[in-house]
């Protein structure tokens, strides 16, 4: 869907993109016909053909938040996920989480969530370095402000 080689860092995604087989939204609210108070995960992405949705949230708390932010977003999500199907008249809505600490510590389910994408399982390297280096950028930022 992107034929754009640019670095990931310098990368600004569209709102939307959508082929006659994908539609990929990018932090878009999904409008349901009643409320749902976490209507807005990070990427929704939809699979027309095999009417698959997956909702990927992806987070970066501190270390000692990190099983409480995976708990919470799964719960939070999962009503949403749950409407996508009834609604959209959709085969399954899945709610993958990619949550990596601010010092790069990663849980267990960040593999699963690797593999329901059909991501490389070393993936978790490169998030890990985006992560730090943000990170890192945050706090020089920091000591840097007069």
């Amino acid at each position: 869907m992107i034929n754009d080689k640019s670095p990931y860092y310098k990368y600004t995604p569209a709102n939307v993109l959508e082929n006659e087989n994908f539609k990929l939204y990018w932090n878009h609210s999904i409008l349901m016909d009643r409320t749902i108070p976490f209507n807005r995960p990070d990427i929704t992405f939809t699979n027309k053909k095999t009417k698959n949705n997956f909702l990927i949230d992806i987070a970066v708390p501190n270390t000692h938040n990190v099983a409480k932010t995976v708990a919470d977003k799964q719960n939070k999500h999962q009503e949403l996920a749950n409407g996508i199907c009834a609604m959209w008249k959709q085969k399954a809505a899945q709610v993958i989480l990619i949550v990596i600490s601010s010092t790069g510590v990663i849980p267990k389910s960040l593999s699963q969530s690797l593999t329901r994408l059909n991501l490389h399982p070393n993936t978790y390297i490169q998030l890990q370095k985006s992560v730090i280096l943000g990170t890192c950028s945050i706090v020089r930022n920091f000591l840097n402000y007069k």
